[in-house]
């Protein structure tokens, strides 16, 4: 269920999966959109209520100029709790959307009862992010002749290197991009905002942050191959462990597949059962 909502002066978009409580709120990754979360949602509910939003500048949420830094995204974050009617929540993300998951928790506690950080380590937060995002901001930067031919293109991304095709990322990939008049498609996302926002997350002392974190941490990892055999992870044991070690608390649960895949099948069944367990135990 799709819904939109004024939150710190900005429209913004997000999906909300009917369900019991703790609600739980999911915020995608960096260049990435709310429907990342489809499937983990559906395995979730409705035993837990999902929130997604679409973070400023991604997906179909406004998309200002200024705003990305990690206080930016907070502040969007708890706008929307607020339209809501929420006062304590699950905060949880992959990636990008784990940091500040952690942010979060290190600067609003009040309002977050647990973490669940995807796939997202401290290490993230360094001058190889550039380097990182330099293929997605490529990919921004230009309109493609049909969402076709732009599905085409990320078939081929080294990250589904001999993954099983999930219909079900076609939705996601659906939610990244307008369609002109004449079906060309180009991605909603600006590169400069997405750029922004890295920086944001550089800047942050996140030594500092992680050590203020009180609130139980769930750590999602994912070390499958970030393309063909042989790759390395996005996240590797040692950068997951480096972060876990800040953490007072903070229990861990290896998902199958990488970066990207372990969103769908098997890796979605394993994200949603550590997650009921977290929130139940």
């Amino acid at each position: 269920m799709s819904f939109f909502v004024q939150a710190n002066g900005i429209q913004l978009h997000f999906a909300d999966k009917p369900g019991g409580s703790p609600p739980l709120v999911l915020v995608h990754g960096l260049t990435a959109n709310c429907r990342c979360f489809d499937v983990v949602a559906s395995q979730l509910a409705p035993r837990l209520r999902v929130i997604a939003p679409d973070m400023r500048g991604r997906g179909a949420s406004d998309r200002p100029d200024a705003g990305y830094t990690m206080a930016d995204h907070a502040a969007d974050v708890l706008g929307l709790l607020d339209a809501l009617g929420l006062g304590q929540v699950v905060m949880g993300g992959h990636s990008f959307g784990g940091l500040l998951s952690l942010y979060m928790a290190a600067n609003h506690a009040e309002r977050i009862a647990g973490v669940v950080v995807i796939n997202a380590a401290i290490s993230a937060a360094s001058e190889r992010t550039r380097e990182l995002i330099r293929p997605a901001l490529a990919r921004l930067e230009r309109a493609y002749p049909s969402f076709e031919a732009y599905l085409d293109l990320l078939r081929q991304a080294p990250y589904y290197h001999g993954w099983a095709w999930d219909p079900a990322v076609e939705a996601y990939y659906q939610a990244d991009v307008e369609m002109a008049a004449d079906g060309s498609v180009y991605p909603r996302s600006r590169p400069a905002h997405i750029a922004a926002a890295a920086d944001g997350v550089i800047a942050e002392p996140w030594r500092a942050h992680l050590a203020r974190v009180e609130r139980p941490v769930l750590m999602l990892h994912a070390t499958g191959p970030y393309g063909p055999p042989g790759a390395p992870p996005i996240v590797s044991p040692e950068q997951a462990d480096e972060t876990r070690a800040l953490l007072s608390g903070c229990a861990y649960v290896h998902v199958p597949g990488n970066h990207m895949t372990m969103l769908y099948g098997e890796g979605a069944r394993a994200i949603a059962d550590a997650i009921l367990a977290f929130v139940n135990g």
